[in-house]
């Protein structure tokens, strides 16, 4: 559960009565409540700030606007992370940072696969911010709900961690193993069963998702490629999510940690998509990152790793994997 701030004095075991232990349980319940009402206000602004003050006009995300907006959600992630520090101490301000981190390096992989997408179906530049925003948009709420169901799922069957555990394990030596990463929009079951469902425009329509013809209402491909999106980030999720579980079970700081990773997957799109290319072995560190996170779910109930540990490897694999890649011959083409 959500790690409490100590009301009313510290809750030591044995209360003085039910009656007590009763009203500091109401309070600790109330006091949850409130925060994660505060963060959901938090996210609403800042996605409205986002779209309806500084995206407000579809147009070419530059490196420069994409690095400013970088350094914006990283300092939002780091300063909650000092909120969290405050609130609740250190041990939960170094999950916080090492589930942030794990979600932030695994969201290099997707910004990979979402280049592809929109070359796939020669997505306008000016357009891809939107298709990305709502693509964020969908993507919280699914993982909302994903860690919900898969929290609660592993408090009551304690098992199921050890299963997660050998996912994420295949996984990571999935991602090393395979060579060249494609995509195939036109398997896409869910993409099938939509295209069958609902008339498609055959060109994109400015930045509309719909449009009007001749009285009947038609999607257009951006709306289409949304979906593409959708179903390639929830796939992602199944990754990711158990991955921030073997650092922490705590609901609040593994959705708060996936949120400020996603909406921080925008501008880091802008950011390094033309210079995902030189990145060679940065998937190597992703797979040795997702081996390491099962391991510790396997091992969890006989070696008990520390949080702080755990940061450290994933940092280290992390900066490795890119110096590495910087330190490489330069590749002959880059993608534009």
């Amino acid at each position: 559960m959500v790690a409490h701030v100590a009301v009313d004095g510290k809750l030591k075991a044995g209360a003085e009565s039910p009656e007590l232990e009763s009203v500091l349980r109401s309070k600790r319940m109330a006091n949850d409540l409130l925060l994660w009402v505060g963060f959901i206000i938090f996210l609403l602004a800042m996605l409205a700030v986002d779209l309806g003050i500084f995206h407000r006009t579809a147009h070419v995300i530059s490196m420069r606007e994409a690095l400013g907006w970088s350094v914006v959600w990283i300092t939002l992630a780091l300063a909650f992370n000092g909120v969290i520090y405050y609130w609740f101490g250190w041990p939960k301000a170094l999950e916080f940072l090492t589930g942030y981190l794990v979600e932030k390096s695994l969201s290099v992989d997707n910004i990979f696969v979402i280049l592809l997408i929109f070359s796939y179906f020669k997505v306008p530049a000016q357009d891809q911010h939107k298709v990305l925003f709502w693509g964020v948009v969908g993507a919280l709420v699914m993982r909302g709900l994903f860690i919900v169901i898969g929290v609660s799922l592993l408090q009551q069957f304690h098992w199921l961690i050890y299963i997660f555990g050998a996912f994420l394990i295949f996984t990571g030596i999935r991602l090393a193993t395979e060579k060249d990463k494609e995509i195939h929009p036109e398997k896409n079951p869910v993409l099938k069963l939509f295209r069958r469902l609902v008339p498609v425009t055959e060109n994109y329509e400015a930045d509309k998702f719909f449009i009007k013809r001749a009285g009947r209402l038609m999607a257009t491909p951006l709306l289409i490629v949304l979906v593409v999106v959708e179903t390639t980030d929830l796939i992602f999720a199944v990754d990711s999510i158990p991955a921030v579980m073997a650092v922490t079970l705590d609901p609040f700081i593994v959705f708060t940690s996936n949120v400020f990773a996603i909406l921080g997957l925008r501008s880091l799109y802008f950011a390094l998509a033309g210079v995902m290319a030189l990145f060679h072995y940065l998937h190597y560190g992703l797979a040795v990152i997702l081996v390491f996170v099962g391991s510790k779910m396997l091992l969890m109930d006989i070696i008990k790793i520390p949080v702080g540990i755990a940061l450290g490897v994933i940092a280290v694999v992390l900066a490795v994997s890119v110096i590495a890649s910087l330190r490489r011959q330069p590749v002959k083409s880059t993608v534009r």
